[in-house]
């Protein structure tokens, strides 16, 4: 397990600090830790997601997706995340 400096102090400090924060604050330290986690770009990522939208498209077309009403899936993922 990593140790923080102590001057850091325990992680539920920082975490409960973080949390006190105004909203826009949060939010940029959110957006920093996950720019953090990054490593790197897939510079294949962009035609693979394209290729894959096209992909699903023509399965809309062509009568082959199975298709959910959004309602029903929208309750299914409710329920998920209460059981959390």
């Amino acid at each position: 397990m990593a140790r923080y400096p102590r001057v850091m102090g325990s992680r539920d400090d920082l975490l409960a600090e973080a949390l006190a924060l105004p909203t826009e604050e949060r939010a940029r330290i959110a957006h920093e830790l996950l720019v953090s986690l990054d490593e790197g770009s897939d510079e294949n990522a962009a035609e693979a997601w394209l290729s894959e939208i096209m992909r699903r498209l023509k399965e809309v077309d062509d009568g082959t997706a199975v298709l959910e009403d959004w309602s029903a899936v929208r309750e299914r993922l409710a329920k998920r995340w209460v059981t959390r």
